[in-house]
């Protein structure tokens, strides 16, 4: 499904101004590919990355240009891990931040694939 200009723009508004929502994004976003949700954490980068520095900026930092940012981002994408990682790191630095990983156990048996 896609999301209205409205939506996207209101995202944007509030990552400007509110410096824990785009923690959150950029937490949720790691969090969606660590859980194995990958179209969904996709998504949430993108949006993070439109809301906070463009993928212009972005493609400066990571040295991946900016046309294959927003294919690897986009709704067909599939980032190998290196920029994957690349990104993640550009987006931590321009934010001023460190994410980090916590285990915590799981509340229900994973089953053997």
């Amino acid at each position: 499904m896609a999301l209205t200009r409205a939506f996207k723009e209101a995202v944007a508004d509030r990552a400007a101004r509110d410096p824990e929502f785009r923690i959150a994004l950029l937490t949720e976003a790691a969090d969606l590919f660590l859980s194995g949700d990958v179209e969904t954490g996709r998504a949430v980068l993108r949006d993070f990355v439109n809301a906070t520095i463009g993928f212009q900026r972005l493609a400066d930092e990571t040295g991946i240009s900016a046309k294959s940012l927003m294919r690897m981002l986009g709704p067909d994408g599939n980032p190998n891990a290196r920029n994957l990682f690349s990104v993640f790191e550009a987006l931590q630095k321009a934010e001023r931040l460190t994410l980090s990983v916590t285990a915590v156990e799981a509340n229900e048996e994973i089953e053997a694939a």
